[in-house]
């Protein structure tokens, strides 16, 4: 345990299944704090907490996946041009 800070063990019932961790004090008491403002359960604002940062987790994975697509779509369009003109990119401009 760190030597600076206050540490409380988290244990909290959601539905049958009990999760057990260690949390600082100013976060347990800003979960109890969110709880009763909400007038919720400590374990119902966690279980919506654990809920919404999957589903944001999950949507950014079909992000990923999004744009896993979109690259390989590009890969074909995108390359380089060869030659042995060094000045190429300078004279570029010229041409159009």
């Amino acid at each position: 345990m760190p030597s600076s800070g206050y540490w409380w063990i988290l244990h909290y019932s959601m539905s049958k299944d009990v999760y057990s961790w260690r949390l600082r004090g100013d976060l347990k008491d800003a979960l109890g704090e969110a709880a009763r403002d909400e007038k919720v359960s400590v374990a119902d604002l966690l279980e919506r907490i654990a809920r919404d940062w999957l589903a944001r987790r999950s949507s950014m994975e079909d992000e990923g996946e999004i744009q896993r697509r979109l690259h390989d779509a590009a890969a074909p369009c995108v390359g380089s041009v060869s030659g042995g003109d060094p000045n190429r990119a300078q004279e570029a401009r010229a041409l159009w």
